[in-house]
């Protein structure tokens, strides 16, 4: 699903798994829960602004965005900072966690 949006391309799939979490309903494609619904949004994909697609794949997905998602949530967890120092002291160099503190 991804990978088609960052072609621009809008995605019909299926109301299950991670679907609801990567698919913007309407903007980069349609989120479907029976073949019926699947056929209806095939007749209504010439409506879609392929630069959309791309653009709310860029507001998400892009390597830059999910890393510095990923590295917020790892600042947030308790703990990091202060493992990272105790590391650094007990001569290990840290450097996994010092990335993230």
């Amino acid at each position: 699903m991804i990978e088609a949006m960052a072609c621009g391309t809008p995605v019909i799939a299926w109301n299950c798994g991670s679907v609801p979490e990567v698919v913007d309903d309407g903007v980069a494609g349609f989120i479907v829960d029976d073949e019926d619904a699947a056929v209806a949004a095939i007749g209504r994909l010439a409506r879609f602004d392929r630069a959309k697609v791309r653009a709310a794949f860029e507001q998400r997905f892009t390597v830059e965005r999910m890393a510095e998602d990923y590295l917020a949530v790892y600042r947030s967890l308790a703990g990091v900072r202060r493992d990272a120092a105790r590391l650094r002291r007990a001569g290990g160099d840290g450097r996994s966690l010092q990335a993230v503190a």
